[in-house]
């Protein structure tokens, strides 16, 4: 058979494979074309976002660069939201078919980088059907504003591809593009950082470039492609010195952004001992999911002092054992050590060890790590069937109904993401004490009008975590509405003991004071506000409402006209100023 009949064949191949992972991934994903967004960071990423929503302009561009927002600084996936919204608008729709594209890209990508690599079809054609189907991959995919996880992956696998390149064949213009590239995915979301030590592992195997490897052999199928210089560890390590500069900033620029923002928790809330614990158990958790995706949710609270000491104990065992195992076995099996590796390297920056939100952990953490344990399986798997013996039928045969039934186990899942009622209720069915998820359906209830029901999940969230100071916050706006003011009031309070230096609780209380006619107790809060947070608008029109209450409508119209002046789209504010306007009385002549 001639080289060129082979190549043929292996590229029909490749063509039918990568056609299939686009098949079976759209129709596993097809139902979030119908989805809306949902009231868990959508609006602040889009629906509620004044930058996106400028779409592309010189204006937006720029301030998508120029600073942090929400405590990161990730450009890229702001100007992905704002070309949606120059196609979409602000229809859901979009967005989500969006997030599914950029899945499908990074299914193909993942799988010609393997193949690549590797040289074996089916073998990379298994890891990349295993990414693309895993429940686990539901939040990432289904999540507008886990646009990060798309954007970031479609970047990393593009850097494993140039990275390649330049391995195949080393000229600096092809090694500024793996900085490019690497830059890109950072861009989109830090936590890539860990892709120089992931260069490092594919150095290993399958690229074989470490100098103490034996002669390496890069086989596809039927092809056996031509081998090249072997560089020393060190010089390995060197070559990466650029992009672990990059990682090094951006890991830097993160922590500061979460710093002043506040997003960080404190050594005092969650202290190291606390934090490994949880990370140590959250290790072998996303490994019991990857095996058995049961009970996922959207948020997992994070259990603080109460892991049991049996589960920290046996995680840190099963962990040592694996690692133990894999070091043992890998000196045959390659593979092994890479992909546990690269689980355990590319999980650190969100397994917990500095703590951004009080979650114990996150299916969306898994998009990229979870990659090298599909990597261990899929050659593991060929492995084992190659010593036993087992005709390839049987193999495929499993395979495939392993397949079929992530595929099921996903498009159930992602019915879930439908809309936010209908996901904070299938969280709250299948995880304990999830006090934040229960004040999130109380807000979505409250948006709703239902205010009966909203109350009794904000009741439930602070009977679970007492010292929940916005939820305090969350009762007394529901009780005002109610007519209940005097037991607002009180929750108001609650809520400042608890958190002091709360604006917005402050507002709140004023407004509730100002219903009761007791202005100067109102003024103290407002005026409290304004000193916590000088360009706080709302306090501005709390002010405004106690002059106007007062019969002082020049002083009224002063706050008002300042609320706007911070915030131009303050409604309430422009119609208390335009209404005490048509009252004022014509210049004498």
């Amino acid at each position: 058979m001639s080289n060129q009949h082979v190549e043929k064949k292996v590229l029909h191949t490749e063509v039918v494979v990568a056609l299939l992972l686009i098949f079976v991934t759209v129709i596993a994903f097809s139902e979030v074309r119908n989805h809306g967004f949902v009231d868990y960071d959508d609006g602040l990423y889009v629906y509620e976002n004044q930058l996106v929503q400028q779409g592309l302009t010189w204006n937006s561009v720029v301030g998508a660069f120029a600073r942090l927002h929400l405590g990161f600084w990730f450009p890229l996936t702001w100007l992905s939201f704002m070309f949606d919204y120059e196609v979409y608008g602000l229809s859901p729709g979009g967005y989500h078919v969006t997030n599914v594209l950029l899945h499908v890209a990074n299914t193909l990508l993942l799988f010609f980088i393997l193949r690549r690599m590797t040289g074996a079809v089916w073998r990379s054609a298994f890891a990349a059907a295993l990414f693309a189907l895993h429940p686990l991959r539901v939040e990432s995919v289904a999540w507008v504003t886990e646009r990060k996880d798309m954007l970031s992956t479609f970047f990393w696998m593009l850097t494993l591809v140039s990275y390649f390149r330049y391995v195949m064949a080393p000229k600096t213009g092809k090694y500024l593009l793996v900085i490019l590239c690497f830059a890109s995915a950072l861009m989109a979301k830090p936590m890539v950082v860990t892709l120089p030590f992931v260069l490092l592992l594919l150095d290993y195997w399958p690229l074989e470039r470490f100098a103490f490897r034996k002669e390496r052999r890069l086989e596809t199928d039927e092809v056996r492609l031509q081998a090249f210089e072997r560089p020393t560890v060190l010089r390995l390590f060197l070559e990466k010195v650029p992009l672990i500069l990059l990682s090094i900033a951006f890991s830097m620029v993160t922590l500061v952004g979460q710093r002043r923002d506040g997003s960080l928790v404190s050594l005092e809330s969650f202290p190291i001992g606390t934090r490994l614990a949880n990370a140590l158990v959250s290790y072998v958790s996303y490994v019991r999911k990857m095996i058995w995706p049961h009970d996922l949710a959207v948020y997992y609270p994070h259990p603080g002092y109460s892991i049991p000491t049996w589960q920290v104990v046996g995680a840190a065992l099963f962990l040592g054992g694996m690692s133990v195992f894999v070091a043992r076995a890998g000196r045959r099996h390659p593979y092994l050590v890479v992909g546990w590796l690269w689980y355990l390297g590319t999980l650190v920056p969100v397994i917990g060890l500095a703590q951004s939100g009080f979650q114990a952990m996150a299916d969306r953490f898994t998009y990229i790590p979870l990659v090298g344990l599909f990597i261990a399986i899929a050659w593991g798997a060929n492995a084992l069937v190659a010593r036993w013996k087992v005709h390839r039928v049987v193999p495929g045969a499993l395979a495939g109904l392993w397949l079929l039934a992530l595929m099921v186990c996903t498009f159930s899942q992602v019915r879930h993401w439908k809309e936010s009622a209908t996901l904070f209720q299938h969280t709250l069915s299948v995880t304990a004490n999830n006090y934040y998820i229960h004040r999130n359906m109380g807000l979505v209830l409250t948006d709703q009008g239902r205010l009966d029901e909203a109350i009794s999940h904000f009741r439930a969230a602070v009977r679970i975590k007492p010292d929940f100071a916005e939820v305090h916050s969350n009762i007394g706006v529901v009780l005002v509405r109610q007519g209940r003011t005097e037991e607002a009031i009180r929750h108001y309070r609650k809520a400042l003991e608890i958190k002091p230096d709360f604006v917005e609780v402050k507002y709140n209380m004023g407004t509730a004071l100002v219903r009761q006619g007791r202005l100067e107790e109102a003024t103290a809060y407002f005026s409290s506000a304004l000193q916590t947070k000088p360009d706080f608008a709302e306090a501005h029109y709390g002010l405004g409402l106690v002059q106007a209450r007062k019969g002082k409508p020049e002083q009224a119209m002063a706050h008002y006209s300042n609320a706007l002046k911070i915030k131009p789209d303050f409604e309430q504010a422009r119609y208390e100023l335009n209404r005490l306007l048509g009252k004022a009385p014509k210049p004498q002549l």
